[in-house]
């Protein structure tokens, strides 16, 4: 069989089919919002925002800009594709006392903004490096400003940050059950080369205090499996899909009225590639549309 065939036959299978489908037990009152990612997209931001809201995101999330005329530009967009906004941020420095300094100011930047409010505010806070007391001080300025401005301001579970691994994220959400969480697990396989069955403890306390999903499927080997849609990665698939319910119930249980979700399939070489021609195995774009009409499918 050609292999253009077998990835044809292979995707419209029963079994991959059943993995898109939901069940009452997974639908949500939550309002359910998941947005775009510009990472890898080669066109313009209006471009970008209006092939997002063509295939049905409710938004965009992407890195803060910090030049005035680009910040007008975004915001044009958005206005003009009527589409909603969640931004990413963190400090500008290796050195912790200026990371500390940009990071406050990018945060105020993020919340003075005339011209639209933003869902929530993803940051790659810290670094895996730094001292558990030099974290805890990144963690307490974003708790007092998102305690000023009332918008969630999270901490993504990523690689070379603070939060970069489960245990270490532990200690922070024991001393700050405050503390909201961007889950992108996938990071938390790659770095623990495993499913996570040995920490369940850990990860059912992050649940409790994820406020924002970045829905890609990380694996024992790597953050990003090829492409979801393949019945090899079912397992993974399914873990996830199992932690991001709870996440959901957990919301539903703290009063919430939304959850939102990221697409956050990368592009090469986050996306695997055939050696020396560097092709992607895989559609970045169409894989990030397969797990938004899943989300969507599941939970709605």
């Amino acid at each position: 069989m050609e292999r253009r065939n077998f990835i044809k036959s292979t995707l419209a299978s029963p079994l991959v089919a059943q993995l898109a489908n939901s069940n009452l037990e997974n639908k949500t009152n939550l309002e359910i919002l998941v947005l775009a990612t510009n990472w890898g997209f080669q066109g313009s931001l209006d471009e970008f925002c209006a092939k997002a809201k063509n295939e049905g995101y409710d938004g965009i999330e992407m890195w803060w800009p910090g030049k005035p005329a680009d910040q007008k530009t975004l915001f044009d967009a958005l206005q003009k594709h009527e589409l909603q906004i969640g931004f990413l941020t963190t400090g500008n420095s290796n050195e912790y006392d200026a990371h500390l300094s940009t990071y406050k100011s990018n945060l105020d930047a993020i919340l003075t903004n005339s011209f639209q409010k933003p869902l929530y505010i993803n940051c790659h806070s810290g670094k895996d490096y730094y001292s558990f007391d030099q974290n805890n001080r990144i963690i307490e300025a974003s708790l007092e400003k998102s305690a000023v401005s009332g918008i969630e301001i999270l901490h993504e579970t990523h690689r070379s940050r603070m939060c970069f691994a489960a245990h270490i994220t532990r200690k922070f959400l024991e001393k700050y059950p405050q503390m909201g969480l961007t889950l992108d697990i996938s990071h938390w396989c790659n770095v623990h080369e495993s499913l996570l069955d040995d920490q369940a403890e850990t990860i059912s306390l992050a649940l409790q205090s994820t406020k924002h999903i970045h829905a890609r499927i990380g694996h024992a080997e790597g953050p990003q499996v090829n492409d979801p849609r393949a019945p090899e990665w079912e397992k993974a698939l399914n873990k996830h899909l199992f932690w991001w319910d709870e996440a959901i119930k957990n919301r539903e249980k703290s009063g919430a009225k939304r959850m939102t979700f990221l697409t956050e399939f990368g592009p090469a070489d986050y996306l695997p590639t055939l050696p020396y021609t560097r092709q992607p195995v895989a559609n970045q774009w169409d894989i990030n549309v397969y797990m938004k009409n899943l989300i969507k499918e599941r939970y709605k």
